[in-house]
């Protein structure tokens, strides 16, 4: 990758993090025999404890297949102040995240999510951050060819990152409200200043730059095999999110506790966790909605 494009990885990804953040990506890495964690997500922007924390748990061994990642739920008191602190682990291998970081699989998700910030809050050693440093870099080329794909002729960098994050979430199966994409950019801005050039150096896409605007010089035949890349990507996004949540059904570890906590945080009502409900998430989800709409109309 270019000297640039290296420096703005290292440098974000050397972020510091909450030592409570810090010391449970120990903790998840080692329990996983894992190579590097990753932190993601709001609460890296803001430093909140607050919520669901977002972890990626990165493992050894070859590229999976199939539907990937693995997604597990967990709650626990801090040893230091005792807090209750939640968390949503994501687990795969380094080599297939590098491989989709890089757009060789059908998957949006990666290079579209670690486009964004992230902290490199575990590795296991200097070679294993150092992959992951250049996944990272994968992860800014291939979403930096997208936006030059998809955006106007010239503008700024900001009108290339909307055009690639608009048509990422149209591709996904995921409800945001509109103008999500200014909202990214909005809460980070620093982060994406100079990304965009640093990225289609990178990459060895040629541009003109008069200081506030860009024009990505793409030959005609690159343009559209990114395009052809792409439209096999949209076409498929939303058919693979919805075979990840059905999947989820069945693996998705602690998924009745997250849900319930999900359910309480949104409608103040709580929800128990019995055995059976813990077996049985699908078949308790009637009567856990009625008990819930009851609770509220009561309150009423």
């Amino acid at each position: 990758m270019s000297e640039a494009l290296e420096a703005r990885v290292a440098a974000m990804l050397a972020r510091e993090v909450r030592p409570e953040v810090a010391h449970q990506a120990q903790l998840l890495g080692e329990e996983a025999a894992g190579v590097a964690v990753l932190f993601y997500g709001s609460n890296l922007r803001t430093g909140s404890l607050e919520g669901v924390l977002d972890y990626y748990v990165l493992v050894p061994g070859p590229p999976e297949t199939g539907l990937w990642p693995k997604v597990s739920y967990r709650e626990w008191d801090d040893a230091a102040t005792g807090e209750r602190l939640r968390a949503k682990v994501a687990e795969m291998s380094l080599a297939k995240f590098a491989e989709a970081a890089r757009g060789e699989s059908l998957d949006t998700t990666i290079w579209a999510r670690f486009v964004q910030p992230s902290a490199l809050v575990w590795a296991r050693d200097e070679a294993a951050a150092g992959a992951v440093g250049e996944a990272i870099a994968g992860a800014a080329r291939t979403a930096a060819r997208l936006a030059a794909a998809l955006g106007p002729a010239e503008g700024q960098a900001d009108d290339y990152w909307r055009a690639l994050f608009r048509a990422t979430y149209r591709a996904e199966l995921r409800v945001e409200a509109p103008g999500r994409e200014d909202s990214i950019l909005a809460a980070n801005p620093a982060h994406f200043d100079g990304l965009l050039r640093a990225a289609l150096s990178s990459a060895r896409i040629p541009f003109r730059d008069d200081g506030s605007r860009l024009a990505p010089q793409l030959e005609p035949d690159e343009r559209r095999r990114i395009l052809r890349w792409w439209n096999t990507r949209r076409r498929l996004g939303k058919l693979l999110n919805a075979a990840r949540l059905v999947r989820a059904n069945s693996t998705f570890a602690g998924a009745p506790r997250y849900i319930a906590w999900k359910i309480e945080r949104h409608t103040g009502v709580a929800v128990e966790i019995t055995p059976w409900r813990e077996k049985h998430p699908l078949l308790a989800a009637p009567g856990v909605l009625w008990r819930v709409w009851r609770a509220r109309r009561d309150r009423r």
